[in-house]
């Protein structure tokens, strides 16, 4: 059985996972999230109704996790659905769902989730006041549109929010999914994306413009030398916090970090200003921390504060 296929992924859910209750499942938006939680509620005995999807990628996308479900406008997803998957960009998400309010396109009874991490359950109060209820189940995982999204889901924590009488509601659907929730309050829940953002997405920018610097270095394969470092700096992060903190801004050398500036001033002018805003941090990271003492880590500020961002 195809492993990336959706039965291969129910194959993969423990049997005590699978909901007695068979849910009409409406997704819009059938992207990168959308059509992975779509093929995840199908594989634990939903019934995947109706998607929307407005991008060629997004129809591909559906033809392949969401074989024979048709595609439809979203009053008509979202009217055929006693569950609705809201799975659209977070400056979209408002706007859809008083939309949909306006035009009486809610129901009484409805569940509706949205896989929003910057917004909470205030986004859907629209909906919610029309008698839906309202469940905020965001995966905190990167979705790359590929075949390894579906599988990779198994495991993958959920950041849920819902009011407390719902908790039970939002972490089964989770649990059904594949995945495992966690608890994030309503007031936090910005809060908590910025993490996910600062550790996720920032770290993809980091890696991209390391693999550059090597690149103009003349290092033919930057992967081959940033994968074993990055994974060793990943582990030591993840199980020291600071105290994992190596290089020479924890050893407080002062005339290599300026090396470093003038070299990239010299050689890739556009990254200096984000070595120098996490070198600054770094820098405060270990003072905090213990690591430099408050006269090792004074050079090291007066050193960055005085570097010229090239514009």
């Amino acid at each position: 059985m195809d492993q990336f296929s959706p039965d291969g992924f129910s194959a993969a859910l423990p049997a005590d996972r699978h909901s007695p209750a068979r849910l009409r499942v409406g997704v819009v938006g059938a992207g990168r999230v959308g059509a992975v939680l779509g093929a995840a509620l199908a594989a634990a005995g939903h019934d995947v109704v109706a998607a929307a999807g407005l991008s060629d990628a997004s129809r591909a996308r559906a033809a392949r996790l969401l074989p024979g479900v048709p595609l439809l406008p979203t009053d008509e997803v979202v009217a055929a659905a006693d569950l609705v998957v809201l799975a659209v960009p977070d400056d979209a998400l408002a706007g859809l769902v008083a939309g949909l309010a306006g035009t009486g396109g809610w129901r009484r009874g409805q569940l509706a989730l949205h896989t929003s991490g910057a917004h909470g359950l205030g986004v859907l109060a629209p909906a919610e006041e029309a008698g839906v209820l309202g469940l905020a189940l965001h995966p905190a995982m990167t979705f790359s549109g590929g075949p390894e999204d579906l599988p990779r889901l198994l495991g993958t924590p959920f950041g849920v929010t819902s009011r407390p009488e719902h908790r039970a509601v939002a972490e089964t659907v989770v649990l059904e999914m594949g995945g495992e929730p966690f608890w994030v309050a309503e007031a936090d829940r910005v809060l908590y994306h910025a993490a996910l953002v600062t550790g996720a997405n920032h770290l993809v920018t980091l890696v991209a413009e390391a693999a550059d610097l090597l690149r103009t270095a003349g290092v033919d394969q930057p992967a081959r030398v940033l994968g074993p470092l990055l994974s060793a700096a990943l582990d030591n992060g993840l199980r020291r916090g600071d105290a994992g903190l190596t290089g020479p801004v924890s050893r407080g050398d002062v005339g290599t970090v300026a090396g470093h500036v003038a070299a990239l001033a010299e050689r890739a002018p556009d990254a200096v200003a984000g070595y120098v805003a996490m070198a600054r941090r770094t820098t405060e990271r270990a003072a905090a921390a213990g690591r430099l003492k408050p006269h090792e880590a004074q050079p090291l500020t007066d050193l960055l504060d005085g570097v010229e961002v090239p514009r």
